[in-house]
């Protein structure tokens, strides 16, 4: 399938009255990507005053300091035309087209932050990965626990009394001990530099045989552990791999594309806040090449821990991060829609095209492949900063 993308499909329900800041790949000699700022006029290469984003968003003020650069920020094409020529089957090399709007910045993420896709994670675990026989166990989770769940507030003390009303039912997982205890869970979704954007292809294990799309908000981190602004992200998951042995988390969760972020990251300012994203809805559609469909919802506003907090359990006085970081901070989307035999649920097929959405942050719309399908990742750190100082903008 091809992605068609334009500013009307991507862009949020305000257009470009935030301050929405991305990437973009810039042709040249050598070409390389660029800060950019998206505006009604076009994208603007904030590249001379700001050589990565991360350096951007560590300003003491990076809302002043995007403003100021882009007074004397040359435009590089119009965001119809970067949009068009983005998606990798029909991308010209010798023109302008997004990519993820993060560089340097380390790739976080939170899970087992909603109820719902917390009673999937205890689903996958006693399923041990075998989608054929989840069915079942939800039936018995949810009697058991599922309403309980609903109204606990992580590590208080009505939350210890559960775990050990459950313990005693025999009904305990580790999945339950970062939902509702005092610990978050806080994991690497994948490395600085290695996330796709807007566009790309978005990879899923061959061997993985139950898998789904994460759709979520992305907190933008300064080194300070403010967050700055937001994204979206799809915290592609492979449902099967994690269910085996959460010690696969790794294996599930970070593989070739399946860090997925944009399309910009909005700034806060007088068009948007931390309260726009606790009020967040966002939806999910995926489309497949078998008329399959599937949309669903999740609604910021059932998140068990606060954004702030999130935050605050992964940036502190324990651990720091000089080049900031996102945070990818959960989801509660854990699709059952039976796609093929009943009782199998969901899982993906090649060439699904996967849309996130939300009214403050726009859409992010990637094509599914198997990871080993798309081109491998070669362009890291070093090659950034060797790319940056062959362009004059490191010294």
């Amino acid at each position: 399938m091809h992605l068609s993308l334009t500013p009307d499909s991507i862009l949020p329900e305000d257009g470009t009255a935030g301050t929405l800041l991305g990437r973009a790949f810039v042709p040249g000699s050598p070409g390389g990507p660029s800060v950019v700022l998206a505006t009604d006029a076009g994208l603007r290469d904030l590249s001379a005053s700001f050589p990565t984003m991360s350096a951007l968003m560590a300003m003491a003020e990076p809302l002043r300091a995007a403003r100021d650069a882009a007074t004397r920020a040359p435009l590089i094409c119009s965001l119809a035309d970067a949009l068009a020529n983005t998606p990798p089957d029909t991308r010209d090399e010798s023109r302008p087209y997004l990519l993820s709007p993060i560089d340097l910045q380390a790739i976080k993420a939170c899970g087992v932050t909603f109820a719902a896709s917390m009673l999937e994670r205890v689903i996958e675990e006693r399923a041990k990965g075998d989608p054929l026989a989840a069915e079942g166990i939800r039936q018995v989770i949810a009697r058991e626990i599922g309403g309980d769940l609903q109204r606990i507030r992580p590590g208080s003390p009505e939350a210890d009394r559960l775990k050990q009303a459950l313990i005693e039912r025999d009904m305990w997982s580790q999945y339950l001990e970062v939902g509702i205890g005092p610990y978050a869970e806080v994991f690497t979704k994948s490395q600085p530099m290695s996330s796709v954007g807007i566009g790309a292809d978005i990879g899923i294990h061959a061997e993985s045989n139950w898998n789904n799309p994460e759709p979520e908000v992305v907190l933008v981190i300064n080194p300070k552990g403010e967050i700055v602004g937001a994204t979206l992200g799809n915290d592609v998951n492979l449902r099967d791999f994690e269910g085996r042995s959460a010690l696969l988390l790794g294996r599930a969760k970070d593989n070739n594309a399946s860090a997925a972020l944009g399309p910009f990251i909005r700034l806060f300012d007088d068009t948007f806040s931390t309260d726009d994203l606790r009020q967040a809805d966002l939806s999910v559609r995926v489309t497949g090449t078998d008329q399959f469909v599937l949309d669903d919802r999740s609604s910021m506003s059932l998140i068990s821990r606060d954004v702030t907090d999130l935050a605050g359990q992964t940036l502190s006085k324990n651990h720091q991060y000089p080049d900031g970081l996102v945070l990818y901070v959960g989801t509660m989307f854990a699709p059952i829609k039976d796609r093929g035999a009943p009782g199998m649920g969901f899982t993906h097929r090649i060439d699904d095209i996967v849309t996130i959405a939300t009214p403050k942050l726009g859409a992010l719309v990637n094509r599914v492949r198997y990871c080993h399908q798309i081109a491998p990742w070669t362009f890291g750190t070093g090659a950034l900063m060797e790319n940056l100082v062959q362009r004059g903008l490191l010294k």
